[in-house]
């Protein structure tokens, strides 16, 4: 058993290479070898967005706290609220965030593949996200 104190890990600044706007991800835990899972906090400022991006196992989100969007490719910006949970199916293009007004913190779970987190691909550009 592993107890991981609050405060004991640093926060840090989500990156300009993966993130639009003001993001701070917080880590949670990651498994010991052999496991494969881990999570974060992520919490966006108004605004804010991940990049489209896919998750080579899939990923899910727990909404913890304000107002947010997601979208998969193709598919409608949805509003999600604190108690949604939402599952993206291992290599489902997609971006999540906060809302224009509204900050919001999710959980993120997922898996490694191969080491393998994530596969960040190009910007959510303000047309895309101003789409809702």
């Amino acid at each position: 058993m592993e107890i991981r104190r609050v405060g004991t890990q640093p926060s840090s600044k989500g990156p300009a290479e993966w993130f639009t706007g003001t993001v701070r991800i917080d880590p949670l835990f990651r498994a010991p070898e052999p496991g494969h899972i881990g999570g974060g906090s992520v919490t966006f400022e108004p605004g804010a967005r991940t990049a489209w991006h896919t998750h080579p196992l899939g990923q899910a989100l727990i909404v913890t706290a304000g107002c947010g969007w997601v979208q998969r490719e193709n598919g409608p910006i949805e509003e999600i609220h604190p108690g949604d949970v939402i599952v993206f199916a291992p290599k489902e293009k997609h971006w999540h965030g906060a809302t224009p007004t509204t900050a919001m913190t999710h959980i993120a779970v997922h898996e490694s593949l191969d080491g393998k987190l994530v596969d960040w691909m190009e910007h959510v550009t303000d047309q895309q996200y101003r789409k809702a």
